[in-house]
């Protein structure tokens, strides 16, 4: 073990073995506050030709989130869902469900892949968020942020032009656009971190930079840093300490840097995290939210900061 090599072991935040028995785990998520969303799905079905995500499921099938707030967990159940959601999100006083993928048949024949739920798990409505998605984060105040990987930006299932094509969008809680990316050349978003209403960092292929927009939705600045890495799927930051997962055939790897140069970030120190078995955690299930990192293992969920990790540096 080198001197830039950490090694931290953590203990679980929750047990979920009870909870998703008869499930199968969809994604793990940071919401805006300090819950936590998981996303469990009766069967993952099947690929299309083996390949394709499905965006209308062949069979209804029932979808289980659970909500984790102060090592309590509250169940909502969502039953004969038609549709395959990957990711959710609160929205306002609601719940947002999103789908990757969606289909263009025709003019104003097109799928809805976004689904607000009341916390009773009653449909409210659908809108479009487009094909393609590969991140959603909302805000406390509702806005939601879509971060689209490159069949989003170019086009496939039918979209020409795609709703994605700028790589990187912002949407208000009925579905309407409140930001579109002009300024980055997104060729697919590989990491997305919403801090606030105010503050937006992103990571995108090909340039690998980050983008860093302040002022929000309606006077967005950005700056641009360099973090000197390619190919990491996600990252958190408390502004000037930087936690990456791994790039290119790294993604259980995860390097820590810092802005100690204007527009650069220094320095690259190897992370392991450990569960309580101490063996090396994986980061398949995963998220990165502000300063924070979320994991799901074998059952339990693994949550630690910024900050954790500069106390054992």
């Amino acid at each position: 073990m080198s001197k830039n090599d950490i090694k931290m072991q953590l203990q679980p935040t929750i047990d979920l073995a009870d909870y998703i028995a008869g499930y199968t785990i969809q994604s793990v998520l940071l919401g805006p506050d300090q819950r936590i969303f998981v996303l469990l799905i009766d069967q993952i079905p099947d690929r299309i030709r083996g390949m394709f995500v499905q965006a209308s499921l062949d069979k209804p099938r029932t979808y289980k989130i659970l909500i984790i707030e102060d090592g309590q967990i509250q169940e909502v159940i969502l039953a004969n869902q038609k549709f395959h959601y990957h990711t959710v999100q609160p929205l306002e006083d609601h719940l947002l469900l999103v789908g990757a993928r969606c289909h263009y048949y025709g003019p104003d024949q097109y799928d809805l892949n976004a689904r607000v739920c009341d916390m009773d798990g009653h449909i409210l409505h659908d809108f479009l968020l487009g094909d393609g998605i590969e991140y959603v984060q909302v805000t406390r105040e509702g806005t939601i942020w879509t971060g689209y990987f490159d069949e989003g930006v170019f086009g496939n299932y039918g979209w020409n032009p795609p709703v994605g094509e700028a790589g990187l969008l912002a949407w208000d809680a009925q579905g309407n656009r409140l930001y579109t990316n002009t300024q980055a050349d997104i060729m697919d978003c590989y990491a997305l971190n919403v801090i606030n209403d105010q503050e937006v960092w992103f990571y995108y292929y090909t340039d690998f930079m980050l983008g860093h927009i302040t002022g929000g939705t309606t006077d967005p600045q950005i700056e641009w840093v360099n973090p000197q890495i390619s190919g990491s799927s996600g990252f958190c930051t408390d502004g000037y300490h930087f936690l990456f997962q791994g790039g290119y055939n790294n993604s259980n790897q995860l390097f820590f840097k810092k802005r100690d140069q204007p527009g650069r970030l220094t320095g690259k120190k190897t992370v392991q995290l450990q569960g309580a078995n101490q063996q090396p955690l994986d980061l398949t299930y995963s998220d990165f939210r502000r300063d924070q990192i979320l994991i799901y293992s074998e059952g339990m969920l693994y949550t630690t900061a910024i900050q954790d990790i500069l106390h054992v540096l």
